[in-house]
């Protein structure tokens, strides 16, 4: 098959594009390789791309909507990966403009490529943040998600949202993944696993926020990979039990899906930094903040749906996953 990853030289972006090349398929891997952290990183990841022979890279805009017009018309694809997005939830107070015109602009400019040009089915990131201030754990698909603390998150549901619209009106098969807190070798310097070792290694303090008191739903590239990649293989398809009279928020008439997609089984914080801890050899300074704007105590996931629909289940321990992060850290910060 043919394939586009948008966000390409992102995080997960490389990684499934790294699983989808082994396998076979052709690749088109599209980034803006924009500076929201340290643009070098991004080209390292591409490097680990460039001698697939069936990738080629696209740098483009997602809010480029005459160039992805033409790019989706050119080339064809058989399917989509659109993992491409402003993240981070602290930032969106900062620049909330960079979040509408990537995640609401592009995702339309997105959508109205597969319309145009008869794409099998398109998956796409959502985010754990969409439930917002729910208190409710583990969080369910068929949980209501409609008080956003975050504008990150809201655009994220708006995607789920505009998602359906096109599955309803075009037939499009759209599967939306609700990612939970992703962490690995090559992950971004941004969120704690990096921040934590970073600092734990140059003997600087940790910021460790709402006192240490946060439950998260860490999950391991490699379990989130086979995951995508599941759920790509699977075309959504309407919902033969949906009943408009009692709505099942994930699913509907139209080919159209919702996923949590986690370990479900969340760590405490402190655990967590104990984890990277043990890793290192070293003990962390911690600085103990209150909770930042826009956060959430506790992130954890039911995947049974996702598990049931795909097969996924997630398998790497924590320690695990931890000590590979920290083994590749070492690695790449010493080049």
């Amino acid at each position: 098959m043919k394939i586009l990853v948008t966000g390409a030289a992102g995080f997960i972006g490389m990684h499934v594009c790294q699983r989808l090349l082994e396998r076979g398929d052709e690749v088109v891997g599209l980034d803006n390789l924009n500076d929201y952290y340290d643009p070098q990183l991004k080209h390292d990841r591409l490097a680990q791309l460039a001698p697939h022979a069936a990738f080629r890279f696209v740098k483009m805009d997602l809010a480029d909507r005459d160039g992805i017009a033409k790019l989706f018309a050119d080339e064809k694809f058989d399917r989509v990966v659109h993992l491409a997005a402003q993240a981070g939830v602290r930032y969106s107070l900062q620049n909330p403009h960079a979040y509408v015109d990537s995640n609401l602009v592009g995702f339309v400019n997105i959508l109205e490529g597969c319309r145009h040009n008869a794409v099998q089915h398109l998956v796409y990131a959502s985010s754990s943040s969409v439930y917002g201030g729910n208190e409710k754990t583990p969080f369910s698909e068929q949980d209501a998600v409609d008080h956003p603390v975050s504008l990150y998150a809201a655009t994220k549901k708006a995607n789920e949202l505009m998602a359906h619209t096109y599955s309803h009106l075009y037939g499009i098969p759209t599967t939306g993944l609700r990612f939970f807190t992703v962490y690995g070798p090559w992950g971004r310097p941004d969120m704690a696993p990096w921040l934590f070792t970073s600092a734990i290694l140059e003997n600087r303090p940790i910021k460790v926020f709402n006192h240490g008191k946060m439950l998260r739903d860490f999950t391991y590239i490699d379990d989130i990979v086979e995951g995508v990649i599941r759920s790509l293989d699977r075309p959504a398809e309407p919902d033969p039990t949906y009943d408009g009279a009692q709505p099942n928020p994930a699913t509907s008439r139209a080919p159209y899906r919702v996923f949590n997609i986690g370990n479900q089984d969340p760590v405490p914080l402190m655990d967590f930094i104990a984890a990277i801890e043990a890793a290192t050899g070293r003990e962390a300074e911690k600085e103990f903040l209150p909770m930042q704007p826009g956060d959430v105590p506790v992130t954890s996931s039911d995947v049974s749906v996702l598990t049931a629909w795909t097969g996924f289940t997630p398998g790497t321990p924590l320690p695990e996953g931890v000590k590979r992060f920290v083994g590749w850290y070492h690695g790449y910060s010493v080049r």
